[in-house]
Parts: C-alpha cells; sequence; structure tokens
C-alpha cells in the first residue's frame, strides 16, 4: 500500500462531482486500504474523501474516534437539527472556519461487502460524514463558513474567505 497526496485548495479536482463505484473489485479494495493508510499517516485527520487524492469515486474512509469507517456511494438521507462549530479540511492545511452543519444526520451507504447500511451520526461524527459526502459533490467547507474569514490555526490570523474561494472556484 502506498499514502497519496492529498490534493490542496484550489485544486480543480475537488470542484468536480465523484462518480458511483459501480463493482467492488480489487481496484475499489485498494483505495480504501490506500486511503485509509493516508488518512492515519495525516495529522489532524478525521475523514478523507477520494477526490482528495485524486480519484473521482464516490469513497470516504473516516475516523472520528471509534474506529475506521469506509462508506462506499454514501448520500444523506435525512438532516436534523443545527450545530455550529469549528472545522477544518486536509486539502486546506492549518485553516479553520466557523461552520454551520446539521446536528444529526442518517446516511445510507454499502459497505466492502456490498451490503446497504444506515449509519446515524450525531455531533462531530454527523459533521465529519457532512463534510466528506460534500467532498463528493465538489463542495468545500469553505461553502458553508459563517463568517467572511477563514483563521490560520498557529498564528489565529484571519484569511478573507472571498480571496479563498476564488481559488477554488469549479472550473
Amino acid at each position: 500500500m502506498a499514502v497519496k497526496q492529498i490534493l490542496p485548495f484550489g485544486d480543480p479536482i475537488l470542484r468536480k462531482v465523484a462518480k458511483p463505484v459501480d463493482e467492488l473489485n480489487a481496484k475499489t479494495f485498494k483505495l480504501l486500504d490506500e486511503m485509509a493508510e493516508t488518512l492515519y499517516a495525516t495529522d489532524g485527520r478525521a475523514g478523507l474523501a477520494a477526490p482528495q487524492v485524486g480519484i473521482l469515486r464516490r469513497v470516504v474512509v473516516m475516523d472520528c474516534g471509534d474506529g475506521l469507517m469506509e462508506l462506499i456511494n454514501p448520500e444523506i438521507i435525512e438532516k436534523s437539527g443545527e450545530q455550529i462549530g469549528m472545522e477544518a479540511c486536509l486539502s486546506f492545511p492549518g485553516y479553520y472556519g466557523n461552520v454551520k452543519r446539521a446536528e444529526h444526520v442518517k446516511v445510507k451507504t454499502l459497505n466492502r461487502q456490498g451490503e446497504e447500511m444506515i449509519l446515524a451520526g450525531d455531533g462531530f461524527l454527523a459533521v465529519c460524514m457532512q463534510h466528506e459526502i460534500d467532498h463528493l459533490d465538489g463542495i468545500l467547507f469553505v461553502d458553508h463558513v459563517q463568517e467572511k474569514w477563514l483563521y490560520h490555526e498557529k498564528t489565529r490570523q484571519k484569511i478573507d474567505l472571498l480571496d479563498v474561494i476564488r481559488l477554488t472556484k469549479k472550473a
């Protein structure tokens, strides 16, 4: 297996819609394994979507504290409540912003065996699910930021959100 390079903001692939996985095969399993390896090799990680490693497929790996979750062709089927909190992204290293998300979500997905599952998430897990599924649709967390700037993790310096969004426009 290999650790994959995570695409930085501004890469046009991050704004493209990923295609569904049509067949679970060795190629899909290798992608899941390499994405998990990449996730665990990265500081500050909770989730990774295939477009972030340059693969336009609807595949996500996450570990929000309870072990690895693999989502294939995930779809949010229910949202409720509201939460606002600081959110970051592996494609925007060192920056975070204040984002509004649903407090509770239900996601329909396939597992590695091709079985359909319904997963429910609250709080941080719900944020992770929404964030990663957004990546599959070319939506970035900066599209949901509630203020007009992002913050730098170490310096707390503000960066104007409009400048960031201009760099991440759909091609």
